[in-house]
């Protein structure tokens, strides 16, 4: 009895590592692919250039916690060679968004301001740095100038 028990637990383990799901291998997509309201997306990026939208200091800086950090904010124009969109950088990020700088941007998603496009990756995806690339950007085709607008259809 007590030789059993080893054999069936190893067989449980084992069992739960063959049901467990593989990594998926990540589909790049171009600047011009992006749509309002997706999200998901992984892109190789340079970065056009970075502006400082916001740098404010904690209220109180006796308070510890992740709610009493500076708060940065850094709008990007970032692109590939379809096109140029707006990258709203936040803390961490924005020390990585300098200009001429090769990202690649993983999980990012789509984000509507003021009827614009606007490219984010928040706590769920990752900024990262990697090698200069081969192309040049698209500059003429900037997507967050394109205004939309939200239209109810209703069906009779």
């Amino acid at each position: 009895m007590a030789t059993n028990a080893p054999s069936t637990t190893t067989q449980q383990q084992g069992g739960s590592a063959a049901n467990k799901p593989g990594l998926r291998k990540p589909v790049f997509v171009k600047v011009d692919a992006l749509k309002p309201g997706t999200n998901g997306h992984t892109l190789v990026v340079k970065v056009v250039s970075a502006n400082t939208v916001l740098n404010k200091k904690p209220r109180n800086p006796t308070f510890r916690g992740p709610q009493n950090q500076n708060t940065k904010i850094a709008e990007c124009l970032i692109g590939d060679e379809t096109g140029t969109i707006l990258f709203t950088a936040r803390n961490d990020q924005v020390e990585l968004m300098k200009p001429g700088n090769t990202v690649i941007l993983r999980n990012a998603k789509i984000d509507m301001f003021k009827g614009s496009m606007r490219l984010a990756v928040d706590k769920w995806g990752l900024v990262e740095i990697t090698e200069p690339a081969k192309f040049v950007v698209k500059e003429d085709n900037n997507l967050s100038l394109v205004e939309y607008e939200l239209v109810n259809v209703e069906e009779s």
